[in-house]
C-alpha cells in the first residue's frame, strides 16, 4: 500500500470482456454479481468483507492443480513483451556494494568495475560470441575524407607498403563496389555521385 491505494492497482474494474488498456497491458473481464460473478465473504480483523473478481489474480487453474502452488498467468498483448523477453536473456540479480573509504576519493572506473554486474547468463551468451543485440538493414558511418588523404597507421616494416597501397576505407569501398556491381550502382548512384560531389567541392 502506498498512500492508501494499493501500489498493484487493486482491486481490478469490473468487465464483461478482456481489452486492451491505454498503457499496453490487458483488462481481463471480471464478472460482477451481475454477470453471475461469485463473491465469498471473509473475515479481516474481525470484520466480514465480501470479495469478488476485483481483488483476485490472473491464474491458470489447471497450473495450480498440477503443481500445487500458486502460479500468476499473464497474457503478453502489447509489443514491448518482445523487448521485455529479450532483455531477460541478459538479465542478472540485484547486486549491492559497499565500503570503506578516504575523504575525497572518487575512482570513476573502479566505482563502474564494482558497480557492473555479469550474470551468468550474460557471460555465457558473450563466451559464445552472440550478438547481443541487433539492427537490420546495418547502418554504417562511410569515414569521410578527401581523395588519398585516409587516415593510414604503418610501421617500419610496412611503410613503403602502405605508401604504395593503401589500405581501403569504408567510403573507398563504397565507391569501389558502386563502380564494380551494376545491381549496387542503380542503389547507390544518386547518393555516390552527391558523395563524390561534395568531397570534390571540400
Amino acid at each position: 500500500m502506498a498512500d492508501g491505494k494499493c501500489t498493484k492497482r487493486y482491486p481490478r474494474p469490473l468487465v464483461a470482456e478482456t481489452v486492451t488498456g491505454n498503457d499496453g497491458y490487458p483488462v481481463y473481464r471480471r464478472r460482477s454479481k451481475e454477470d453471475n460473478g461469485r463473491t465469498i465473504k471473509v473475515k479481516v480483523q474481525n470484520q466480514e468483507i465480501e470479495i469478488g473478481n476485483e481483488f483476485i489474480v490472473p491464474y491458470c487453474p489447471l497450473l495450480s492443480r498440477i503443481f500445487e502452488t500458486h502460479a500468476n498467468v499473464e497474457s503478453c498483448h502489447s509489443a514491448k513483451s518482445i523487448k521485455y523477453l529479450c532483455k531477460y536473456v541478459t538479465k542478472g540479480s540485484d547486486m549491492a556494494v559497499f565500503g570503506i573509504a578516504s575523504e575525497n576519493v572518487n575512482d570513476e572506473i573502479s566505482n563502474f568495475q564494482m558497480g557492473r554486474y555479469v550474470s551468468t547468463n550474460e557471460a555465457l551468451w558473450r563466451l559464445l560470441s552472440f550478438q547481443i543485440h541487433e539492427r537490420y538493414p546495418t547502418v554504417v558511418h562511410l569515414a569521410v575524407h578527401l581523395e588519398n588523404g585516409q587516415r593510414v597507421y604503418f610501421t617500419e616494416a610496412n611503410a613503403a607498403q602502405r605508401a604504395e597501397r593503401p589500405p581501403s576505407t569504408t567510403l573507398t569501398s563504397f565507391f569501389a563496389m558502386c563502380e564494380s556491381d551494376p545491381f549496387a550502382a542503380t542503389l547507390y548512384r544518386d547518393a555516390s555521385v552527391l558523395s563524390r560531389h561534395s568531397i570534390s567541392s571540400y
